[in-house]
């Protein structure tokens, strides 16, 4: 079976020289180019900038009271929340 050949996109950056320089001798001294000791600082630190940009962390107080603002029978949602919660559903949220 042949391999299948990964496509390689481009990026392109302006940096200031001390920047380049700086990314040029930490990739030497990893035995690598700088695209590969780019791409693996990207590979390494952009999961982790998602996975906290997707998540919410409270302490314990926050969550007692937003369980118990969700549990209070009186309050109600309002328009806005309503339309974003709908949104969410026809979305598949």
């Amino acid at each position: 079976m042949a391999q299948q050949a990964t496509r390689r996109e481009r990026i392109d950056m302006r940096v200031e020289h001390s920047v380049k320089q700086l990314a040029e001798r930490a990739a030497a001294a990893r035995g690598a180019s700088v695209t590969e000791y780019i791409s693996a600082l990207i590979r390494e630190d952009a999961p982790k900038i998602l996975e906290s940009e997707a998540s919410i962390k409270l302490t314990n107080a926050q969550y007692d009271h937003f369980i118990a603002v969700c549990n209070d029978a009186e309050q109600k949602p309002s328009k806005r929340i309503l339309d974003v919660a709908k949104r969410l559903d026809t979305e598949g949220y």
